[in-house]
């Protein structure tokens, strides 16, 4: 018997990574938000691996902390260990990645929840979505709670149908042994989406007591340290370390020799695993030539004993993975704490879904992180905060937010999703951006910090530093124009680094486009320059080292929002398109694209259908003109 339990503007279900960052910014945008989850105390839970960012993925959560975003706020408080990755390669591959604490994560983040004005965080379980006449009326909760809303958001993970499996054992539950949501998968079908299963996995857990590290390689932090949020000042404190070992002929024989019981081989598994994030077992059959693989021996946190075993991602049964671990060089007597398992999962297809994800013909609802087929923390979280803004636009009656490819990486991530789709889970990668130089870690605030001003997300502190770095950086800039004479300490300069002597006088910022040079070189050179912050000298170096590149792609991009500008009307009919080939057709009508340059993007529509759809839009101009 249902029971009616409240009335809210919008309820998020699920308190993952996605769920949390759509609750906080849609209740800090002024909308009455209900945020349900299965289980309080898996509030922002780190299901897998111990980390947040990475390559790419760094990228991600500086995005969401330029939008207003908590997560770069909650992973710079509750850091083990901070490195900055790819130091070795060019500047926009450049991406932070935190050994996080993961207890302290959930405490951080549930309270960030709890303390927000207008949000209510409450445990139950939705099992059906309500509507009417094509709008999101309520939700229904499997005790008979009613509550009435105008929009919804799902951010429900992994935990659609969740099936666990290790070996040949397999039972219904969500991840970490919590409960799996059974019921509202079904509810999704009648709404008229189509659901599919992926799948995803973990390695097992060792008790760091038992781990002999003086037999592994030491994997340090950085020093000094980094930060996600643009709010924090790296500190110093005491780093966690990491360590580093490999799997061995040994190892592999065991698992070879065990294929047939690991539940992705043995059949038992049907759904669609991650390309990028391999089980062990499918890195032997990949990669059968190579002799070992790397093993990192990440801490869960400081109050814990528990290590995660970062590389030996599995589902075979527990007697394999404990031998197999066995094997390593330092877990020769390591005791398991967690075993390993995969875990499938109802998800649906992303490309039911606009650029703003909301589900096309159903107003009100949306959907974020991995129910639309993503993988991983920084992609959910990213989901959530772009979902949250637009579902409080929406409900507002606001224009909705845009952000494209040329933005930033959450803008490839939403256009790959909504416009391509995908086949298995997805996780970014710098290679799917094709403005990365652009689009660096470093210069997220600046990109997005402004465009998100309208949603009240970002805070005066926020801003004002923003002003400053703006500041800043053309101070630098200026500084840079002058031009130094053939003289000391001109020349002192170049002989230190291996250059030839100056015939005539050199502006600085040609002098700093050399490979040799650096920022603080000229700093030390001419002492009387302004000295600028090091973040400011990290981006004026960049700029400056790389201006031809920019420029380059800053030309890509205006060809590009050329095409972003030339919009579809919403009411073409590409069946009554002669010379449009029937895939095309299909596709365009399916996905009704909202501008040529989207279109352009979408699967199984060549470059000869776009002419023929521009030849079909510009003689409608025309016709309608008359």
């Amino acid at each position: 018997m249902s029971f009616f339990s409240g009335k809210f503007d919008c309820i998020v279900l699920g308190a993952g990574h996605a769920g949390c960052e759509a609750a906080l910014s849609c209740a800090r945008m002024g909308l009455k938000t209900l945020c349900l989850t299965m289980n309080l105390s898996s509030v922002a839970l780190m299901a897998c691996n111990p980390c947040i960012g990475g390559t790419s993925k760094g990228h991600l959560v500086r995005e969401i902390d330029a939008l207003g975003g908590e997560m770069g706020l909650a992973a710079d408080d509750c850091t083990l260990q901070m490195r900055m990755l790819n130091l070795t390669k060019g500047p926009a591959v450049h991406s932070p990645r935190a050994q996080v604490d993961k207890n302290a994560y959930h405490i951080r983040m549930k309270n960030a929840l709890e303390s927000t004005e207008g949000l209510v965080l409450t445990e139950g379980e939705c099992v059906r979505i309500l509507t009417d006449g094509g709008r999101i009326s309520g939700i229904v909760c499997a005790d008979g709670a009613h509550y009435e809303c105008r929009a919804v958001i799902v951010a429900c993970g992994v935990y659609l149908k969740s099936r666990v499996l290790v070996g040949d054992y397999a039972r219904e539950s969500g991840p970490c042994g919590l409960l799996g949501a059974n019921a509202l998968s079904t509810s999704l079908i009648e709404l008229g989406l189509t659901l599919r299963r992926f799948k995803t996995g973990t390695p097992p857990r060792i008790n760091g007591r038992t781990v002999d590290f003086s037999r592994m390689e030491l994997q340090p932090g950085d020093v000094p340290t980094h930060v996600f949020s643009f709010l924090h000042k790296p500190t110093e404190f005491e780093q966690t370390p990491c360590y580093l070992t490999y799997t061995n002929a040994s190892t592999h024989d065991i698992i070879l020799n065990n294929i047939s019981r690991s539940a992705m081989y043995s059949g038992l598994i049907n759904a669609v695993g991650t390309r990028y994030c391999p089980s062990i077992e499918d890195k032997l059959m990949r990669f059968p030539d190579k002799e070992r693989h790397q093993i990192f021996i990440e801490p869960e946190g400081r109050n814990t004993d528990e290590m995660y075993v970062q590389g030996l991602s599995t589902s075979l049964p527990a007697d394999c993975q404990r031998d197999m671990l066995h094997t390593i060089k330092g877990l020769e007597h390591c005791s398991v704490m967690r075993y390993g398992y995969a875990i499938e999962y109802d998800c649906l297809d992303p490309l039911a879904l606009s650029p703003i994800l909301n589900v096309k013909g159903i107003d009100g609802l949306f959907t974020a992180g991995q129910i639309n087929g993503t993988s991983g923390y920084e992609e959910a979280a990213s989901q959530g905060i772009y979902a949250g803004i637009n579902c409080a636009l929406h409900l507002k009656g606001e224009p909705p937010m845009y952000i494209g490819r040329s933005d930033a990486y959450i803008g490839v991530l939403i256009d790959d999703l909504t416009t391509k789709g995908t086949n298995e889970p997805y996780r970014m990668m710098t290679s799917r951006a094709e403005y990365r130089l652009l689009l660096r870690q470093d210069n997220a605030d600046m990109r997005l910090t402004e465009q998100s001003m309208r949603t009240g997300l970002i805070s005066s502190e926020r801003y004002s530093l923003l002003m400053r770095k703006h500041e800043g950086i053309e101070k630098a800039k200026r500084s840079l124009e002058y031009v130094a004479p053939p003289r000391e300490p001109l020349q002192d300069l170049l002989k230190k680094k291996g250059e030839s002597p100056a015939q005539t006088g050199i502006k600085l910022n040609d002098l700093l486009k050399r490979n040799s040079i650096s920022y603080y070189d000229i700093l030390d050179a001419f002492p009387d320059l302004y000295h600028p912050d090091p973040d400011i000298i990290k981006a004026v170096e960049t700029d400056c080292k790389y201006s031809g590149y920019i420029v380059k792609q800053q030309e890509q991009v205006k060809r590009f929002l050329e095409l972003e500008g030339m919009l579809i009307p919403a009411d073409i009919d590409y069946h009554g398109i002669g010379g449009l080939r029937l895939e095309a057709r299909q596709k365009l009508t399916a996905i009704k694209p909202q501008s040529i340059g989207q279109a352009s993007r979408i699967s199984g529509v060549s470059p000869a259908d776009i002419s023929v759809l521009l030849v079909y839009i510009e003689a409608q101009r025309r016709k309608n003109a008359i």
